[in-house]
């Protein structure tokens, strides 16, 4: 295949990898970049040091070109931006910030950035900061995704900027992605249908749980993470967004998790203090960590956390990351030659 985001990217299929913590490892991001895709390392639960041996790793397992996401949000994610741009990662994705100085830096040694957004607004601001290409995720997609469907998100952000759309929330397949196309985008994003690959690390248990459950059993709430999340309708995941958690009780979570994440308890609080006007957002963020940590890697389905999209009600197997390539392929060109047959007079 051959669109805008192939040709900026280098790669030969216009599926990526997001970067989803704790499933999109080293070993998860070469198997998408060696079927044709990009992989994007998840660096939000990495140390710098974690980083760094990471992107040593994933240059042992291809030679393909790769990236990684940087949540500008989070404490810890300048550090692991200035590893990024030292090892000098062919691809950067920033999220939940102002990426003009990390566009500027990345671009100095000839990378490409990719900036994720949830609104038109935040899309031209992207686009005027200098970035390469856009992630557009819609209502359906695991995590963040926005208030708006893909399926009037993205072309209104495509006919809104200039440079190429990476469509996420709502496709797994070959027809989710001619669809795409339809749409305006030059690409997708597949974070649920990949994560849920046999090349991916996420919990058995997990896996096992999504292909059990249907589109309708996700849940899509603020009182999680204290961002707009959709997560999967399990035990925990209800109780988990029935209603916030307390400030003070969160702070006291978002300690521990720094723990489990290899943070430094003062660098948190560092990250708290400078920007205290999302303190609380921090806080809520933070508190979030041991409970999506014990559903995607210990597949702890009751007390667990799992953010997944409404794709889930179209996976119904784990096969690896090039048979669902390969799978893809051939449901594109399926689509395209029904479509060609709608058209003839």
């Amino acid at each position: 295949m051959k669109t805008a985001i192939t040709e900026l990217l280098g790669i030969d299929m216009p599926i990526l990898l997001p970067g989803m913590s704790w499933i999109s490892t080293p070993e998860l991001v070469a198997a998408v970049s060696n079927a044709g895709g990009l992989g994007i390392l998840a660096s939000g639960p990495l140390t710098p040091e974690e980083t760094k041996e990471a992107i040593v790793r994933i240059r042992q397992l291809t030679d393909k070109p790769f990236g990684i996401g940087i949540t500008l949000l989070m404490p810890g994610s300048e550090a692991n931006a200035d590893v990024a741009i030292e090892e000098k990662v062919p691809v950067i994705n920033f999220s939940l910030g102002k990426g003009d100085k990390l566009i500027e830096r990345a671009h100095a040694y000839g990378a490409k950035v990719i900036a994720t957004v949830v609104t038109e607004k935040h899309a031209i601001s992207a686009q005027k900061s200098g970035a390469d290409a856009l992630l557009v995720t819609g209502h359906e997609a695991a995590a963040h995704g926005g208030d708006v469907t893909s399926l009037v998100l993205v072309p209104a952000i495509s006919r809104a900027v200039n440079i190429p759309v990476i469509a996420t929330g709502g496709f797994a397949d070959g027809q989710g992605l001619m669809a795409a196309f339809s749409l305006g985008a030059a690409g997708v994003a597949m974070g649920s249908r990949l994560a849920t690959s046999s090349d991916s690390p996420l919990h058995q248990n997990m896996k096992d749980a999504v292909v059990r459950k249907t589109e309708q059993d996700t849940i899509y709430s603020k009182n999680f993470d204290g961002i707009y999340a959709r997560v999967m309708n399990t035990p925990e995941g209800v109780k988990a967004t029935k209603k916030p958690m307390n400030f003070f009780l969160a702070c006291i979570e978002a300690m521990k998790a720094a723990a489990m994440v290899n943070q430094p308890i003062w660098k948190v609080l560092i990250g708290m203090l400078a920007m205290v006007n999302q303190v609380k957002l921090l806080a809520y963020f933070g508190a979030a960590v041991p409970r999506l940590k014990a559903a995607t890697v210990d597949g702890d389905y009751k007390k667990g956390v799992q953010f997944i999209g409404q794709t889930q009600g179209l996976i119904n197997d784990q096969p690896s990351v090039q048979e669902i390539f390969d799978r893809i392929r051939k449901q594109a060109k399926d689509v395209h030659n029904n479509n060609n047959q709608l058209l003839q007079d």
